[in-house]
């Protein structure tokens, strides 16, 4: 039996679809976040966070201080399964900040991949990141293409 809407609810409804910006859908999922924002070619910041949410299309996140938008980013996000229920594993992502309002930011996920994670995390230093800065270069290039084309 298929129900018909109300003029109000199917309005209800439209606006609701219309206030949902994502294209892809979100997890609700806390974990670590280690994050690394690159501008000019050089990392100006990095810091530490939690995941708010994550899906294939974008991870919310809670971090220390607000992020610039448009800002390339490289987050180290702790992975909940072990690897082979032994090796503790971190999800690595590329993106761009999308909006950021104080200590909460939107990030794209343009490229990830998986990385194995030391037993013992080591402090490093903030250092120059060559996989983060290839891979803005490349978009960087890309978008200078499509605007002279």
């Amino acid at each position: 039996m298929v129900r018909e809407l109300s003029e109000e609810s199917y309005m209800s409804l439209i606006s609701d679809l219309a206030a949902e910006r994502r294209k892809k859908s979100r997890f609700r999922i806390n974990r670590e976040v280690r994050y690394k924002v690159l501008e000019d070619d050089a990392i100006v910041e990095s810091g530490t966070g939690t995941t708010l949410d994550m899906g294939s299309g974008g991870v919310a996140l809670l971090v220390e201080k607000e992020l610039p938008a448009d800002a390339f980013v490289q987050l180290s996000i702790s992975w909940p399964v072990l690897l082979d229920d032994s090796c503790p594993m971190r999800l690595i992502v590329f993106g761009r900040v999308v909006r950021s309002s104080g200590r909460k930011a939107a990030c794209t996920v343009d490229k990830y991949e998986f990385r194995t994670e030391a037993r013992l995390p080591a402090a490093a230093p903030v250092r120059c990141d060559a996989m983060l800065q290839r891979w803005a270069g490349a978009i960087r290039k890309e978008s200078l293409k499509t605007a002279t084309a």
